[in-house]
């Protein structure tokens, strides 16, 4: 029986790595069940049986890459004994971890939430991530409130720092052919870019 479950679970790992390849590469719109059930090398029964929609397969493929990592940025936002910029630094490190190795998403996410708003925010939502986000919204409000932080909108704070994160993986093109110099790499890049991040929302929070 055990070898049963383990084997159950491989395979269902399988179908969510072949149909989160698949979704960041054609998008949501165009990716069908059977170009998952092809990419995975089963048939349509099988997929069904782990995942009978599409929605529901959107919903673990947005969990197995964003699962681990809004907890993850959760305790690096709250460790308030930390410099507000060193803490910034972590947070990068951790998305870059998760961009690097799913270089597509970012842009994928923009157009999701651009097609399907309500399904982002609901799929989000089951996968219990809204409590991160609040825990988040709080620590970083309270220490607004105490004085440890100037008194920014969060809506302009989220903006200023997720634009600047996204926008060189989702215009990874045009910075490869215009952005990136002679000798240096895409990596190059963004390690030095992300100076820039860390120090501008140290000038935004730091009173």
């Amino acid at each position: 029986m055990a070898t049963a479950n383990h084997n159950t679970g491989n395979l269902e790992q399988k179908i969510i790595e072949a149909a989160r390849e698949t979704f960041l590469n054609r998008g949501y719109s165009e990716t069908s069940m059977s170009d998952i059930a092809v990419r995975a090398g089963i048939n349509r029964p099988t997929l069904h049986y782990y995942f009978r929609t599409k929605e529901r397969m959107f919903g673990a493929v947005f969990g197995s890459i964003v699962g681990a990592l809004v907890p993850r940025v959760k305790d690096i936002i709250l460790r308030s004994d930390i410099p507000i910029g060193k803490r910034v630094q972590l947070v990068i490190d951790a998305y870059y971890e998760v961009f690097k190795e799913n270089p597509r998403l970012p842009l994928f996410i923009v157009k999701e939430i651009d097609r399907d708003y309500d399904n982002v925010v609901r799929t989000a939502r089951e996968l219990g991530l809204q409590t991160y986000m609040d825990s988040i919204r709080k620590g970083l409000q309270d220490e607004m409130d105490s004085g440890k932080l100037r008194q920014v909108p969060m809506r302009y704070l989220f903006m200023t720092f997720y634009s600047m994160l996204i926008i060189p993986f989702a215009t990874c093109n045009l910075c490869n052919n215009l952005f990136v110099a002679e000798g240096e790499c895409f990596d190059d890049m963004l390690a030095e870019w992300k100076a820039y991040i860390v120090s501008a929302v140290e000038r935004t929070l730091t009173i």
